[in-house]
């Protein structure tokens, strides 16, 4: 059965996160306000913490993809992580990013486009992270899923043999993600996420998930 995709929506396109960071950009400057954190802090911090003891070495080489304003590689920083890079599309959110991360100087910020530029000028990584981006990906409105299929074939270069893929979703479930990746990886682990119980059903309100390479 063919993949049903998302509605479209207005934060599926960069005009969108363009005018968003923009106004963050102010709102730092003006008040210090760092911005939002996608998905909300606590969800950020269950993979932040699940990244620190699931036993990497702390100089594994990491990649944030759509980093907005650098807030998970800000934490793993503050956990002795050292080889920290983030990509966004929006130049914007990567001048946020800077930034904010004015006192990390070993996290490093590049503009980039996944679903388009060469990732072979980024290397291989040893953990690979992403909290939203695939899902901004699936809300663009001009050819979704051509858009899902190119980030998947990206991720999947990028990974080093032994690396780990690290998805955090509201808009797909575990059990969609594990069907878009398959091809590609198999899974590693789920990591648990607070569930909701509606109308006889048990849901999450995010799903992340951790996938390795085939």
């Amino acid at each position: 059965m063919e993949d049903t995709e998302l509605d479209s929506s207005e934060l599926g396109t960069q005009d969108y996160w363009q005018k968003a960071y923009s106004k963050e950009i102010e709102n730092f400057q003006g008040y210090g306000d760092t911005g939002d954190v996608w998905f909300g802090e606590d969800s950020a911090q269950r993979v932040i913490d699940w990244i620190c003891d699931c036993g990497v070495e702390r100089d594994v080489r990491v990649i944030d993809l759509g980093c907005g304003n650098g807030y998970t590689l800000i934490e793993l920083a503050k956990e002795g992580f050292t080889n920290l890079l983030g990509i966004d599309y929006c130049e914007e959110a990567i001048l946020l990013a800077e930034k904010v991360s004015s006192d990390h100087p070993l996290i490093k910020y590049k503009v980039f486009n996944i679903t388009e530029d060469n990732v072979a000028q980024l290397g291989k990584f040893g953990v690979i992270h992403d909290k939203g981006t695939y899902d901004a990906i699936g809300l663009n409105p001009d050819e979704p899923k051509k858009h899902r299929e190119k980030y998947i074939e990206q991720v999947t270069e990028m990974l080093d043999e032994d690396g780990m893929f690290i998805i955090t979703s509201c808009n797909w479930t575990e059990e969609e993600l594990i069907k878009h990746f398959s091809e590609k990886m198999k899974l590693k682990r789920v990591i648990p996420t607070p569930q909701f119980k509606f109308g006889g059903k048990v849901g999450s309100l995010v799903s992340s998930v951790v996938f390795e390479k085939k």
